[in-house]
């Protein structure tokens, strides 16, 4: 006869469930972490992001936009909110009419979406716009004023909400449109690829950290200062860049020059200059809010603005410093030949054939066959040839012989096709 016992025991407890062990997996599986680590794109995007402007990430399907936006917000520590443009409506941007009791006197406002009132609630956060080159024009036409004035209807986001966007190019994008002109030019553009040493090390666990630019409390005046003097020196000299909006489609939709785009790069070079970023940071920041041709006029303006004055270096040739890169030293030594034709004096032209002397000496001989050719035909009758000219000639002699050399090597090269 078989005894049972009148209770059974509650205290073991439950296999877990094969779903269970999964998440366990899954939760080792994210359990990464971040180490310091030099990225030129990703210290672009903070660097955005710290002056409060959006960024827009172009990259190829796959290429880890969103994943670097995501890793991007846990630094930060801002609350992420992704929206895809793609999957809402006009109105979802512009806010939905809603009809009180008297709408002839209180008029009908405008309703934000849930995500935008959590937004004002946290008071901070990282508004992430995914998908925007699949948004269709009306869509687009929606998000101007959201990208711009940071408004939702009749809500105002806070000051500490940031927005980044990203899109795939038209040609890879799901039933992609061109991003319209107004909405474009509203952007920092960055385009983002990707590092084999970063995927590598991110998919053993490890991820480049991102953190905010270390501005420097003491030069914040001279980086404005800075910045004005670098982008109003360059339009002053080129009223044609001021706006320029391109003829071709695809073009409309990146980074063009207009005083909105132009104050933007200002704004960039005063947060670059304040936290010490390299040319290659500033380069992939003022090239994605203008474009590459009037980035790379501004980044050649910047470099001239450090150059020496051609007054300081005429009076003191013995003494001069002149750069070592040979476009910034040719730009010096056309400036000094500019400074002699505009005050022609003996003396002044004396002490410019001294500082060609001195480039030659210095640096490559070629740099000097213009500024030579352009200060000899500034010689006036009454004035006796100096003496350093003859140091002069054997350099200009050989430079001309390999240019004739060069010419003639591409015209046989030519000939042989």
């Amino acid at each position: 006869m078989t005894t049972r016992t009148p209770f059974a025991r509650t205290d073991a407890p439950a296999p877990a469930s094969q779903l269970d062990v999964a998440g366990e997996l899954l939760a080792l599986l994210r359990d990464t972490t971040t180490e310091p680590r030099p990225d030129t794109q990703l210290e672009a995007l903070t660097l955005a992001v710290a002056a409060d402007l959006p960024v827009l990430l172009w990259g190829e399907p796959g290429i880890g936009k969103t994943a670097a936006l995501t890793q991007l917000a846990a630094s930060l520590d801002l609350p992420l909110t992704t929206v895809i443009a793609s999957v809402h409506e006009p109105s979802d941007f512009s806010g939905l009419p809603i009809v009180g009791d008297d709408p002839a006197a209180q008029g009908v406002p405008m309703a934000p979406p849930d995500w935008a009132v959590r937004l004002v609630r946290a008071g901070r956060g990282l508004l992430f716009l995914d998908e925007l080159s699949t948004a269709p024009p009306a869509v687009q036409a929606a998000l101007l004023r959201l990208v711009l004035e940071r408004r939702i209807g009749a809500l105002q986001l806070p000051p500490g909400v940031r927005i980044v966007a990203a899109a795939n190019p038209r040609s890879s994008a799901a039933d992609g449109w061109e991003l319209s002109p107004p909405l474009a030019n509203r952007f920092v553009h960055l385009q983002w690829t990707h590092d084999h040493e970063v995927v590598v090390r991110g998919l053993g666990g490890t991820w480049p950290l991102a953190t905010l630019p270390r501005l420097d409390p003491e030069r914040l005046s001279e980086a404005v200062d800075f910045a004005r003097r670098a982008v109003c020196g360059l339009l002053s000299a080129r009223a044609g860049l001021v706006h320029r909006l391109p003829s071709n489609e695809t073009r409309r939709g990146g980074p063009w020059p207009s005083p909105r785009s132009w104050e933007m790069s200002l704004r960039l070079i005063a947060f670059a200059t304040a936290a010490g970023s390299s040319r290659d940071v500033l380069s992939l920041l003022v090239r994605g809010t203008v474009g590459d041709g009037p980035g790379l006029e501004l980044l050649a303006s910047l470099d001239r603005m450090d150059l020496p004055d051609p007054e300081t270096l005429l009076a003191d040739p013995a003494n001069a410093v002149l750069p070592e890169r040979g476009d910034l030293r040719q730009a010096v030594l056309d400036g000094v030949v500019r400074a002699v034709r505009e005050r022609p004096e003996k003396s002044r032209w004396d002490a410019a054939w001294a500082l060609l002397v001195r480039a030659t000496e210095t640096g490559a001989p070629d740099l000097v066959v213009v500024p030579a050719t352009t200060l000899a035909s500034l010689r006036r009758e009454e004035w006796d040839v100096p003496a350093s000219i003859d140091r002069l000639a054997g350099a200009v002699s050989l430079s001309r012989r390999a240019d004739q050399v060069a010419a003639r090597t591409t015209a046989v090269a030519r000939a042989g096709r």
